[in-house]
């Protein structure tokens, strides 16, 4: 199995899902005039220190506050395998593709992504707005729909969790040292891994027949009734709407007795 090319973009998918939870926060300020500003809070993929070393080693930036403070960053910062979550490593299931292709794949393995959320701000209550915009909606974990495996419709909700929240204020030197206040938001994303995507060798199914005993013994006990179900009409794929064709069949010492009901879904 190793060597095989596959590439289902899973990490990225989930680190871009992440981001474009944060990316329309917008906080608002209100002048002596009740003239009221808004402003949406720009966020950026990479760590804090990167920002904060620009901010201080910029000095003209100290003329454009709008622009570089307040700000989000975040970054990918841990992966590790969740047992929590494990199932059978030689369970696999079935699916179609885009077509007609039955496509085999193993049950996903649970991995669990570690984001680290940087709210920068020169001002308290500018990170404060921006907190509040968040904190609401994770108790403590927030469900996100993510596309993880495109060639077989596999989408899956991927809970992102908080899991702690700490606050620095970055105020050191004399009075003309800048000042960044930095909430930091902990995140756990609990995504899935798909291997490789096989051609399965076996059709559709289309007729379960189901036969009941009266009793366990399978040399003596007779049989009394099967139970068969087909789709509806018999040729259908599974993207068509289509219903299902139900037999019942009741065995006796003297007659077989075969209603048929159709029910459609």
């Amino acid at each position: 199995m190793l060597g095989t090319y596959y590439y289902h973009e899973i990490i990225r998918k989930t680190i871009i899902s992440f981001g474009t939870l944060f990316n329309q926060i917008h906080l608002r300020h209100t002048d002596k005039n009740n003239n009221i500003s808004d402003i949406r809070v720009p966020i950026t993929y990479g760590p804090k220190q990167k920002f904060l070393a620009r901010i201080l080693q910029q000095p003209e930036l100290n003329k454009a506050t709008q622009i570089s403070l307040p700000r989000m960053t975040f970054e990918m910062n841990s992966i590790s395998y969740d047992p929590t979550r494990k199932s059978s490593i030689v369970q696999t299931f079935r699916t179609t593709d885009t077509g007609d292709n039955i496509k085999k794949v193993f049950m996903p393995v649970p991995y669990n992504i570690g984001f680290e959320l940087n709210i920068l701000c020169k001002l308290n209550d500018d990170a404060l707005q921006i907190i509040e915009q968040i904190l609401p909606y994770f108790q403590p974990a927030f469900n996100v729909t993510v596309d993880l495996v495109e060639s077989i419709g596999e989408k899956r909700d991927i809970p992102m969790v908080l899991d702690s929240i700490t606050f620095k204020d970055d105020y050191e030197g004399d009075f003309l040292t800048r000042r960044a206040l930095i909430y930091t938001l902990s995140f756990t994303a609990k995504t899935y891994m798909f291997g490789p995507i096989a051609e399965s060798s076996e059709g559709l199914i289309r007729k379960v027949q189901v036969d009941q005993y009266t009793g366990t013994d399978t040399l003596t006990a007779r049989r009394e009734m099967r139970y068969t179900v087909t789709p509806d009409p018999y040729n259908a794929d599974p993207d068509d709407d289509f219903g299902f064709s139900e037999t019942t069949e009741f065995f006796t010492d003297s007659k077989v007795y075969s209603p048929t009901q159709r029910t459609d879904i």
